[in-house]
């Protein structure tokens, strides 16, 4: 039985919807003296807003043009009417230094009849139920018009329950980002970690000093074109870990009784789903990941990542990395500083697949440093690794959990007291 409600138009429950510019017609992004953020669908991260490395710029005077059109305000929703459509955010602090771009829109629900966090949580369910897919129209970049969107007919439920119900919702969220924050907190820390002892050289010396600014010897590296510490060694990416590509599915289908899930670059990025191809469980072992498991999708989008999503069958164009040679922390961080040398050779041949090959993984240059020092860092390092799993995967048990009540909650199968 559903809660009682009203049955109105979205737009009714809205004090306006407004959009950004483009900056096409108004403004160039990345000039100069470009300081704000530019956001677009890809920042939308659900509940929150995520300023990411690409994320565009704009100067003063274009956030200045976009917010007379925009008027942003807390308790604002953010929702993308373009391209990725149903993406969400909501607006906790007033926006001083970003502001959105045309096609993702801002719903300012009225106060009084309608919350924020319900409005947010009602545009997943909808985007979950594929309403605005139906909704959608265009030849090319498909959109759902403000006017279309506005006049949809909700269901809504007293202010109360619209509260309670976000309360629930929320709640799940909440932990999910606390633990996004701890994680990147984590992440920083392992890596400055990292960079000290095996970029700027300032691992512990025999005396417990910072080698090199305590004058530790330091000799000329022709292949890497810069110092290194004595007694090291210069080699490729090939010489401290093994990489293993993975299956292609077809090989082991029909499924059986029993069956893995295949991890691809979708998978990668956003988890296993429904849609989620399965192959049988007698694959090659070594193509069996499982969570803390390195990968490195070396085809279409170059990435790194430690797997925390279950057990699954890796695809092709996903190496498996592992060593008996030198720990996880020392490959991992080494492959991940890699990456923007093969993302640039990747420009140089203009072309968006990666396709780096054992031939590209066999002409790396990195340093070596002996197996004993990269051991005494990764004993520091593995706890940090340790806690950053743990949270990634009580994340996804957090996210299935809500992702389960959301539409039992919006359609009253669950009720909140």
């Amino acid at each position: 039985m559903k809660y009682e409600s009203k049955y109105i138009r979205l737009g009714d429950a809205l004090l306006s919807i407004k959009t950004g510019l483009n900056p096409r017609k108004n403004f160039k992004l990345n000039v100069s003296n470009a300081k704000h953020w530019y956001i677009t669908v890809s920042e939308l991260n659900g509940i929150a807003i995520k300023f990411l490395p690409q994320t565009d710029r704009i100067d003063d005077l274009a956030l200045e043009m976009i917010n007379n059109r925009s008027n942003l305000e807390i308790g604002d929703v953010l929702f993308s009417g373009t391209g990725t459509i149903g993406k969400t955010a909501i607006i906790l602090e007033k926006p001083s230094s970003w502001n959105i771009k045309e096609g993702v829109y801002a719903l300012k629900p009225k106060k009084d009849c309608m919350n924020s966090y319900y409005l947010l949580y009602m545009l997943q369910y909808f985007c979950k139920l594929n309403t605005f897919t139906k909704l959608a129209a265009g030849s090319t970049v498909f959109s759902v018009p403000m006017k279309v969107l506005t006049d949809m007919h909700i269901d809504l439920p007293s202010l109360v329950i619209q509260q309670r119900i976000a309360a629930v919702l929320s709640s799940l969220d909440a932990k999910i980002e606390l633990n996004n924050r701890i994680n990147a907190e984590l992440e920083a820390m392992a890596k400055t970690l990292y960079d000290y002892w095996f970029v700027q050289f300032d691992f512990p010396d025999k005396n417990g000093k910072p080698y090199k600014s305590s004058g530790g010897k330091m000799v000329w590296s022709t292949e890497l074109k810069r110092e290194i510490p004595e007694g090291w060694d210069v080699g490729s990416l090939l010489d401290i870990a093994d990489y293993i590509n993975g299956l292609p599915c077809q090989k082991y289908r029909p499924i059986a009784s029993d069956s893995l899930r295949v991890i691809k670059i979708k998978e990668m990025h956003e988890g296993f789903s429904s849609e989620t191809e399965l192959v049988r469980t007698d694959i090659p072992e070594k193509s069996i990941i499982n969570n803390g498991d390195v990968l490195f999708s070396w085809s279409a989008s170059l990435e790194v990542q430690i797997w925390t999503r279950g057990k699954g069958a890796l695809n092709q164009h996903i190496f498996k990395v592992e060593s008996n040679k030198y720990p996880k922390s020392f490959y991992y961080y080494q492959l991940v500083n890699y990456l923007n040398h093969f993302k640039m050779m990747a420009e140089n041949r203009k072309t968006t697949m990666g396709h780096i090959t054992q031939d590209h993984l066999y002409q790396s240059r990195i340093i070596l440093p002996p197996k004993e020092i990269a051991e005494k860092l990764d004993f520091g390092i593995t706890p940090l690794f340790d806690k950053m799993i743990n949270n990634e995967i009580q994340n996804h048990q957090l996210t299935e959990l809500r992702d389960w009540l959301l539409p039992m909650l919006m359609n009253g199968q669950v009720k909140v007291q």
